[in-house]
């Protein structure tokens, strides 16, 4: 077998993990602390999955999308706007539980949190990390923010863009990385093949990625089996799947064992493993 090396991050983790997508986005304003704060406290998460974007003045802050125009009463791109005009926004402005019956959150104080807030209000708990600028550069100020924090060991780095995936993984080659999309692709299709571990060459040699973040199922194809599960442990990777918020799926998920399981429900995911305990 080849040589793997250690990911802190891995470290004594079993399966089936509750992951906070985007803190729960569908219990709470997303990628904010009220939302991780209810997923770590409430709900018990192990991990908390979030994206970090870049602003003008070169703050890390999190949010998914390039501007602020879904989630918040503002609008434009992050990477034009200072951290003081982002601050500004109600990032609580448009949640919903009950399809724009009601908006709880307006106008509560909820704003575009830092990264290095989020770390500091969850600090007990793993962060499945997205990368979302591919402008060369950024994976470097954000690794410095890190390790910076003492962070880097709690956190699992990746992006959705090959070529950012490998600059994260130069710039921090002792963390834990999820696979970028191609290589993930790449990964997936030979497993799904049949083809053995131990004859996957390259695709499970490459040891800068661990995790594999993934759908459970590819234009209504499912991806996921006991099958699928067991070779990608041969592999010596771990599997998390997105955005599973329905009951059932969760409970089949956690029954065909994989790593983690990631939802913008962290309550409907808390109940079902807990009834597996």
């Amino acid at each position: 077998m080849p040589y793997r090396p250690r990911r802190a991050f891995l470290e004594g983790l079993r399966p089936t993990l509750h992951i906070a997508h985007r803190g729960g986005s569908l219990v709470a304003p997303e990628n904010t602390l009220e939302a991780f704060r209810l997923a770590c406290e409430r709900y018990r998460t192990d991990v908390i999955e979030l994206d970090v974007h870049l602003t003008r003045d070169d703050v890390l802050v999190v949010a998914h999308d390039p501007d602020v125009d879904r989630c918040t009463d503002g609008a434009g791109p992050i990477a034009a706007m200072r951290f003081d005009e982002l601050r500004r926004l109600d990032a609580g402005h448009r949640f919903t539980a009950d399809g724009g019956a009601s908006f709880p959150s307006r106008g509560r104080g909820v704003r575009i949190p830092t990264l290095r807030e989020v770390l500091e209000a969850c600090p007990a708990v793993r962060v499945n990390l997205e990368l979302k600028p591919e402008a060369e550069g950024a994976e470097l100020r954000l690794v410095e923010e890190l390790r910076a924090l003492g962070a880097l060991d709690r956190v699992c780095l990746g992006s959705a863009d090959d070529a950012v995936g490998a600059r994260l993984h130069r710039a921090a080659p002792e963390a834990c990385h999820f696979f970028p999309e191609q290589a993930l692709t790449r990964l997936v299709m030979a497993l799904k093949s049949g083809t053995a571990p131990d004859a996957l060459g390259p695709l499970a040699e490459d040891d800068r990625f661990s995790v594999l973040d993934m759908p459970a199922s590819f234009h209504g194809v499912p991806l996921l089996d006991r099958a699928f599960v067991a070779a990608v442990a041969a592999a010596g990777k771990w599997v998390n799947v997105w955005t599973i918020d329905e009951r059932a799926e969760m409970e089949a998920l956690a029954e065909l064992g994989v790593g983690g399981i990631m939802t913008d429900r962290p309550d409907v995911l808390r109940e079902v493993l807990d009834a597996r305990r």
